[in-house]
């Protein structure tokens, strides 16, 4: 086989497998988000309190947030989410999350973030191509126990609480705003061109991939 065939034979099956793995990269996005669900869920401190859980809307999972700087920095993260619909929890949404920083800070940290929008106000920012927290919708931090307090019922009606669960270095007082932006690409792969508000309502079935994440979800929200 000449050089040219050989050449052209590897382009082609380099294009063949770049679906493959883009395919295995989302798959791969769904269990990380269900195992991130479940070690946040399940912290030795007594993780999210069960009525937050039971009166959250929609739940979004960002595994393995990037978070790095000197003086100047940034973070990013691929995730999903998944609503409420009269027939259990929705088909995911696939998002990412990115931002910049200014402030005194140093080093490089990886956490898993959760975030559960509360209501159907906080849900519609999802139905946006982007939108940016802490400017178009504010994130409290969520309360950690699993007994209700006064403090935590209030919350109840925040539009957003957030959590994490954080793994290496990072240090420093910052201010900065992350932008989730719907993951068009991740999306078209498993919906076609589904809308969000489509896929977030239950009319899209979900794949089957998405079932250990959705099954954790119901199991501690029920």
């Amino acid at each position: 086989m000449s050089y040219a065939k050989r050449l052209g034979c590897l382009v082609a099956t380099a294009a063949l497998a770049v679906p493959v793995l883009r395919a295995q990269e989302t798959a791969r996005r769904l269990q990380n988000a269900a195992r991130a669900f479940r070690a946040i869920n399940r912290a030795p401190d007594g993780g999210v309190p069960r009525e937050i859980l039971e009166h959250s809307q929609c739940v979004m999972l960002i595994p393995g947030v990037k978070k790095a700087g000197f003086i100047f920095g940034g973070d990013f993260g691929r995730g999903v989410v998944t609503c409420r619909t009269p027939h259990g929890w929705s088909a995911p949404l696939f998002l990412t999350l990115g931002g910049g920083s200014f402030g005194l800070q140093i080093g490089a940290q990886e956490e898993d973030l959760l975030l559960l929008i509360m209501n159907r106000n906080g849900e519609k920012y999802l139905l946006r191509d982007k939108f940016s927290l802490g400017g178009d919708a504010s994130a409290t931090a969520g309360p950690v126990g699993r007994n209700l307090s006064a403090q935590t019922d209030a919350l109840l009606h925040a539009k957003m609480l957030a959590y994490s669960r954080s793994r290496g270095l990072f240090g420093g007082l910052t201010l900065r705003g992350g932008v989730v932006k719907q993951d068009h690409s991740a999306n078209r792969r498993y919906y076609g061109r589904a809308k969000a508000s489509q896929i977030l309502s239950g009319a899209i079935a979900a794949p089957a991939a998405a079932r250990f994440l959705l099954d954790e979800i119901a199991r501690a929200t029920r």
